[in-house]
């Protein structure tokens, strides 16, 4: 019986154990300190601790956890999201060791993490790419002739970027040397890779990625596709599979091509390809990969009845995917929010504590993923994400009121959290109309400040 050390905490650390307990395979927890009473490490059939609730000390601690994989006779590690799920590093490690790392190859990691060699890549592959600078820039002066060439606005973007940060919008010439300077000491201080690169600024988009599954031997099919255009500063916070804004020919066109390029990259395990996609020219821009499962994997999962994470431990064990594109038919649209640990009303400041009133909403076609319980004490060390609320429906509508009325009833508290937040954007009448962008929140004046 296989045995799998899940490198990670929270909500998919919880998920990834209660598909590995359906597969009747064992799991084996990491934590920290701060963790010891969470919910992952009681599900799990072993758990060891692995330092203190500093991340770069136990999460982010490529030995210590390869010394849990050790003790625990591991067979695979599986990093979820986040952490070290996109480090080629720990890939490189993992194999050193004799561990199976369920995700992509190392290589693949370190070329989708390297944005400007990434979208050199896909490129050439036959995905859009938005006009920009070729690799990263060498300095201000560089960047300034290429700005000119491209065209104002543009975008000043890290390298080994993510989360917004290392980014910055540059909207004249004037300001160039200011902000190209601030994006590289933010990417240094962020990524410690000051490198960053060029593109054209895309005006009122939306941001569409493309779910995938490979087996790395040169087999993709695809999931259909997500919009994930609700940010609040660069951050997801709601999803919706599929993006409904889409007709189908639109929608074949940029999940084949998806699933061919990535295919023809013989990627293996689960995928995100990201895109800028403007409406009115039905175009899409390639803005990156995420070479692991994704926090919003949940609703393709809803639309196609397929479990990620299984079709993951079946490439890692088996080398094959147990679905064929034929087999993939998506019905119904999903919704994910993210509820926070935060205060929306305090700048979306972080609120950890104990949680002493907990309740969540339930119902036909509701899921909730959580590492939450009565009496759960929230870090103030690891991301504020503490649930997932997912809702599904026949149409976009039903899958909205279904969402409100599960917002409405679910009760979180005495921490602050962003779930009256969520549900004032869910009863917006802009976003009922799906009537929105990547800029939603700010164009709507709900936040203040860009990007």
């Amino acid at each position: 019986m296989p045995k799998v050390l899940v490198a990670n905490r929270g909500e998919i650390a919880v998920r990834i154990i209660r598909t590995l307990k359906e597969k009747n395979m064992k799991s084996v927890a990491i934590y920290s300190l701060d963790d010891k009473d969470s919910l992952h490490v009681a599900l799990a059939d072993e758990a060891y601790c692995i330092g203190p609730a500093r991340s770069s000390e136990s999460y982010l601690n490529i030995e210590r956890i390869l010394s849990a994989a050790k003790i625990s006779q591991a067979d695979a590690i599986h990093p979820g999201y986040g952490f070290l799920a996109e480090n080629e590093t720990f890939v490189q490690r993992c194999e050193e060791e004799g561990f199976k790392f369920i995700g992509p190859s190392g290589k693949l990691i370190g070329l989708m993490g390297n944005k400007a060699k990434a979208r050199d890549t896909v490129g050439k592959n036959g995905l859009p790419i938005i006009p920009g600078s070729e690799g990263p820039i060498r300095d201000a002066n560089e960047g300034l002739i290429i700005a000119k060439e491209i065209g104002y606005p543009v975008v000043v973007k890290a390298v080994s970027g993510g989360g917004g940060k290392g980014m910055r919008l540059i909207e004249s010439e004037k300001e160039f040397k200011r902000l190209f300077h601030e994006a590289r000491k933010e990417a240094l201080s962020s990524f410690n890779d000051s490198r960053v690169y060029l593109e054209r600024f895309i005006p009122d988009a939306r941001h569409i990625e493309v779910q995938i599954l490979g087996d790395g031997k040169g087999r993709a099919v695809h999931l259909f596709e997500r919009d994930c255009s609700i940010q609040n500063h660069n951050q997801k916070i709601i999803e919706e599979a599929p993006a409904v804004i889409l007709d189908d020919s639109t929608r074949t066109y940029i999940t084949e091509l998806t699933a061919k390029v990535m295919a023809n990259l013989h990627y293996e395990s689960a995928g995100t390809v990201e895109y800028l996609y403007v409406e009115k020219e039905k175009a899409f821009y390639f803005m990156e990969m995420n070479t692991r499962i994704q926090v919003e994997h949940t609703i393709s999962e809803m639309i196609t009845g397929i479990d990620i994470v299984e079709q993951q431990l079946e490439v890692a064990f088996n080398g094959r995917l147990t679905v064929n594109q034929s087999d993939i038919h998506m019905k119904g649209v999903a919704i994910e929010v993210r509820i926070n640990a935060e205060n929306p009303k305090n700048n979306f400041m972080p609120s950890p504590g104990k949680v002493e009133l907990l309740h969540f909403s339930q119902g036909h076609h509701v899921r909730i993923d959580t590492h939450l319980y009565h009496g759960f004490t929230i870090s103030p060390h690891y991301d504020a994400m503490i649930a997932k609320i997912i809702t599904y429906g026949h149409n976009r509508s039903a899958a909205i009121s279904k969402m409100r009325r599960v917002l409405s009833e679910t009760v979180i508290g005495p921490v602050e959290t962003n779930l009256d937040f969520q549900a004032y954007i869910m009863d917006h009448p802009k976003y009922q109309a799906n009537d929105l962008n990547i800029h939603f929140l700010k164009n709507n004046h709900i936040i203040e400040g860009g990007d």
